[in-house]
């Protein structure tokens, strides 16, 4: 019988602890099946018939490892699983072939849903909230993350945490990832952000509502986000801290400055937020595990981030459109080194 801590592909761990493992390792505590339906128009009344798109393993950090690959990098995701969903999305990850460690869980993993009117041409995101994880499963997960780290300098947390775990979780992720030697990538929300922020991480990425949340008021521009960057900075709650302002771009905040970081055009219609995150931090993690300073990564983070916009529900976004946008995004860098405060 397979052990559950280890199901699905085990080479991804055995890849992990090689001299020639990833360049990214990636942690999703709460993935989920994705599911990709296309309607032609909505209707309250009568049934709305759907075809389908796509059926894909999703969830943060398994979006991130999945762009890491169509990038070039190498990756590998470890992931809850549990019950039939769970074992659904093990196949769907062995299927495409992507390397990948399994943490059994007892609940039920979750499915999600995007709804693509091609009318409109809009896309809804339709989320649960996921199932709900013992301690014993959150300490095997950092347990198994702890194996399958090995040489592995970048690691990515990505996504919610679900229910059952506390909310400094990912501050002993951090910790563990910081004992290791390796350097932390976080992009998450709500409590499970806040929890991490004490321990302090590499690099920080948040959207506009998530570093809302942290600011207690609104983030609309460059001046907000450089606001909330450098407190996070100067609390030593990142390294890094990078902030992204939908269709105006992202601020990349060092000791060195803020950069802004202006996004390039969009060639065509944005058909769906959906990954563009992910994509974004796949990105610049990829570029930063090959050697790019901050800054440069992160402008082709905001390129990646603009191609996922342009293809419909949660399809990957094209490589070569990345590239072509990526001469498209323009800095402007202000000098303003933050102090950690003591």
């Amino acid at each position: 019988m397979t052990d559950p801590a280890t199901a699905g592909r085990t080479d991804g761990a055995r890849d992990a602890r090689s001299a020639a493992g990833p360049s990214v390792l990636t942690l999703t505590m709460n993935p989920a099946v994705d599911l990709c339906w296309e309607v032609t128009s909505l209707v309250d009344v009568g049934k709305n018939r759907a075809r389908v798109r796509s059926v894909a393993a999703g969830g943060g950090g398994i979006n991130v490892a999945r762009d890491v690959v169509r990038l070039g990098g190498r990756a590998t995701a470890v992931h809850t699983a549990g019950g039939a969903i769970g074992r659904r999305l093990n196949r769907l990850l062995d299927d495409e072939g992507m390397n990948h460690v399994t943490v059994g869980i007892d609940d039920e993993t979750r499915e999600a849903l995007v709804l693509f009117v091609a009318e409109s041409r809009r896309s809804y995101h339709l989320v649960p909230p996921g199932p709900r994880l013992h301690d014993r499963e959150g300490r095997r997960c950092l347990d198994v993350l702890g194996q399958a780290m090995g040489s592995c300098r970048y690691v990515v947390a990505s996504g919610s945490l679900p229910g059952g775990l506390p909310e400094d979780f990912y501050a002993a992720v951090a910790r563990r990832v910081k004992e290791a030697g390796s350097r932390l990538v976080l992009d998450t929300s709500g409590p499970a952000l806040r929890g991490a922020l004490a321990e302090g991480v590499f690099l920080l990425r948040c959207n506009q509502k998530e570093a809302a949340d942290l600011a207690g008021r609104e983030v609309c521009d460059f001046d907000d986000a450089r606001a909330v960057n450098a407190h996070l900075l100067t609390t030593g709650a990142a390294e890094i801290a990078v902030t992204a302002l939908g269709e105006l771009g992202a601020l990349c905040s060092t000791g060195q400055g803020h950069t802004e970081l202006y996004a390039p055009p969009l060639p065509g219609e944005a058909l769906s937020d959906a990954g563009a995150g992910d994509s974004m931090v796949a990105a610049l993690t990829t570029r930063l595990a090959d050697g790019d300073d901050p800054v440069s990564a992160c402008a082709l983070g905001v390129a990646a981030a603009a191609a996922s916009m342009l293809t419909p529900g949660t399809e990957p976004f094209d490589r070569e459109t990345v590239q072509a946008l990526r001469p498209g995004v323009r800095a402007r860098f202000q000098a303003d080194a933050p102090r950690r405060s003591r």
